[in-house]
């Protein structure tokens, strides 16, 4: 199992520090470079620097919250729900496509389960990948 990943690039798990403006405030994001490349990936989809997302996101998610508590789990957790609803075919792999315009609630309906807990939900099956 660990061959899967341990065989990992080192590169994309060396973290790197970028900082970046929200609202004028310069703040500093430490990622791991997959991270950085994956909010790469999502920020040209919308014709967007990593910068600008950045402060897309982070000012939808106080539109949302009081606070944000841990903006970098919070950008790692966005990539990770970027690759998987692209697996469940929620978001097209075809990067010509904005997120923008694809709608939001047909996209998050292709969500096999909660990532929050690992219970399968009634009438679900496991998921395995078999060797």
């Amino acid at each position: 199992m660990c061959e899967v990943f341990i065989s990992a690039d080192p590169a994309l798990y060396a973290s790197r520090i970028r900082s970046v403006r929200l609202h004028g405030v310069a703040t500093s994001i430490r990622l791991e470079n997959l991270f950085w490349d994956v909010l790469g990936d999502i920020a040209r989809r919308d014709g967007m620097s990593v910068p600008q997302l950045c402060t897309r996101l982070h000012d939808e998610l106080l539109a949302e919250r009081e606070r944000i508590d841990n903006f970098a789990s919070f950008l790692r957790v966005c990539c990770g729900r970027y690759l998987a609803l692209q697996l469940s075919g929620g978001i097209p792999p075809d990067a010509s496509i904005p997120i923008r315009s694809l709608n939001a609630k047909r996209v998050l309906a292709t969500e096999r389960r909660p990532f929050s807990s690992g219970e399968v939900r009634a009438g679900e099956a496991p998921q395995t990948l078999a060797a």
